[in-house]
């Protein structure tokens, strides 16, 4: 019972020390494993026989494999931050001394800073920000815009929070690459929702924005900087809790900090009932001809998270 206790604060995975720790003998702990109560992920860490295997339970054995300081890295901990589509990854780790061992990936680093080193559901992984250098070296630009994209949607994920990350690891492959994603060089692939909108531009022969670059501190979703007309488009998935609706609120004084109209148009706006939106987006793009190009701000925009 004491090692099904241990396990079930995480993911079903314990390691060998942990029973033993607790006064389990090493002869129960033998027993266990020849009856399947106990069935061994890799040396020295176990999984309870009762508990069906998950994705978390996987990579947290991964993580206790390789030992004291030892982080979910790279593809998997793309996965694991919801950063990347599709089936999951085999493990990656990257860990202060180096490690073999059968189905994980290992990378040595002794050079990752604290900062760097976070949990996410129970797992020790890498931080957003570092997890997007990461993938800088292994995903081509179009994926890893993807990565960047939802770190900002999910996480408040700022061009310059990777910046500071950069700064501490200057040699980092793929540095040209996420440099050119974050600063709005390669093209996020859009959603449904921003897919219709611009589609909808074009068939009204209206100006097509900017799209997913940054405006101050944070990425918008649409800009026109001639125009000073900023709009962004919510759908129900990312703007349904009040973090996001403080989020919201905040995106939009910035935009009218940097002297920049500002609309929020829905699903429904752009897909049900685009006629009233179209209408109000000529007005405001015709008010604007003959504007001058973008001044440099005289408003200091916070540099708190979005």
């Amino acid at each position: 019972m004491a090692v099904a206790r241990m396990a079930t604060r995480s993911h079903g995975v314990v390691t060998r020390r942990q029973p033993l720790a607790a006064g389990v003998s090493r002869r129960e702990i033998a027993h266990r494993l020849a009856t399947g109560a106990l069935l061994q992920e890799h040396r020295g860490v176990y999984r309870v026989g009762h508990r069906a295997p998950s994705v978390e339970a996987r990579y947290l054995a991964a993580v206790l494999a390789c030992g004291e300081g030892a982080l979910l890295s790279g593809q998997a901990a793309g996965h694991l931050w919801s950063l990347l589509k599709g089936a999951a990854p085999m493990p990656e780790v990257t860990a202060p001394t180096e490690r073999r061992i059968a189905g994980i990936r290992t990378r040595r680093s002794r050079t990752i800073d604290p900062a760097d080193a976070t949990t996410c559901r129970g797992i020790p992984v890498t931080t957003v920000p570092f997890t997007l250098i990461a993938l800088a070296a292994q995903l081509d630009a179009e994926e890893l815009a993807r990565a960047c994209h939802e770190a900002g949607v999910r996480y408040d994920t700022t061009p310059r929070q990777v910046d500071d990350v950069l700064l501490r690891r200057p040699n980092a492959p793929g540095t040209r690459q996420l440099r050119a994603v974050l600063h709005g060089d390669v093209k996020v692939s859009l959603s449904k929702l921003e897919a219709r909108f611009i589609a909808l531009l074009r068939e009204h022969e209206l100006p097509l924005p900017q799209t997913n670059r940054p405006a101050g501190a944070r990425r918008v979703d649409c800009r026109w900087p001639l125009q000073r007309l900023t709009v962004e488009l919510d759908g129900y998935r990312y703007h349904r809790s009040r973090h996001a609706w403080e989020q919201d609120r905040r995106r939009e004084r910035e935009a009218r900090a940097r002297g920049d109209d500002f609309r929020r148009y829905t699903y429904g706006d752009v897909l049900e009932r685009p006629e009233l939106m179209l209408a109000e987006l000529k007005a405001l793009i015709a008010s604007t001809e003959g504007a001058l190009p973008d001044a440099p701000s005289v408003v200091a925009v916070p540099r708190t998270k979005s």
